[in-house]
Formats: C-alpha cells, sequence, structure tokens
C-alpha cells in the first residue's frame, strides 16, 4: 500500500491557540494515534520542539548560511508529521481531516514513493 505523510503546519497564531489549550490538544491527539494505531495505517508520528531552538541552513549563496530560529518572515512552520500506511490519497486525506489542529492551522498530505520509483543512479 501507498505511503503518506501528513505535515502539520501552523502560523504562530495557530501554535499559539494550541499551546493555549495545550493538556485538551494533547489528549486529542494522543486518542487519535489510538485510532489510527486500531485501524492499522500508522506508520509513524512525530511533532517537533520549538522553531526558537533550530536553525536554517539557507543554500541560496556561494556558502551555505545558517539561522537560527526563530524564522522571523516564514508564514507557516512545519510542526511534526503522520506517516500513514493507506490504500489511496483520499484515505489519507479522510484521515488529515480528523487530525486534532487549531483553527489555522493546515494538513499538507503527501505521497512517500516508494525505492523503486525513485530514479536510479547507473554506475
Amino acid at each position: 500500500m501507498p505511503k503518506y505523510l501528513l505535515i502539520m503546519r501552523g502560523t504562530d497564531e495557530s501554535n499559539a491557540a494550541m499551546m493555549a489549550d495545550i493538556d485538551e490538544m494533547m489528549a486529542a491527539t494522543h486518542r487519535f494515534i489510538e485510532e489510527m494505531v486500531k485501524a492499522g495505517v500508522l506508520l509513524a508520528a512525530e511533532g517537533l520542539d520549538d522553531p526558537g531552538q533550530g536553525a536554517v541552513v539557507d543554500f541560496g549563496g556561494e556558502v551555505p548560511v545558517v539561522t537560527d530560529g526563530p524564522y522571523g518572515e516564514t508564514k507557516e512552520l512545519f510542526g511534526g508529521f503522520f506517516m500513514l500506511d493507506v490504500a489511496s490519497k483520499q484515505e489519507a486525506i479522510e484521515w488529515a481531516k480528523r487530525v486534532p489542529a487549531a483553527p489555522g492551522s493546515k494538513i499538507e498530505v503527501r505521497r512517500v514513493p516508494g525505492s523503486d520509483e525513485v530514479p536510479q543512479v547507473h554506475e
């Protein structure tokens, strides 16, 4: 079956809303993860640390430039993911619509190509 990544994307506002009721959000997320486990579709799930603890390596110039977080001009931040093993894009979308998310958040649904689909380098 194809794998799909549900990428959690938030803004400063949606992240603040989530933090305002973090206990309920964590409980809802735990219940959602249990549903995916019972359905046999969850392969992995992870959340990310505060963006202020991260860094960006920018390859836009001649040499890579490293910038520590937070990232002032970023409109959306990648906050975590769920990796699912489902039959179709539509099934992945149906799961994405059930993710407990704060208003203003987005869930991006992306298929993960199998190793047989990745171009091979022939020597």
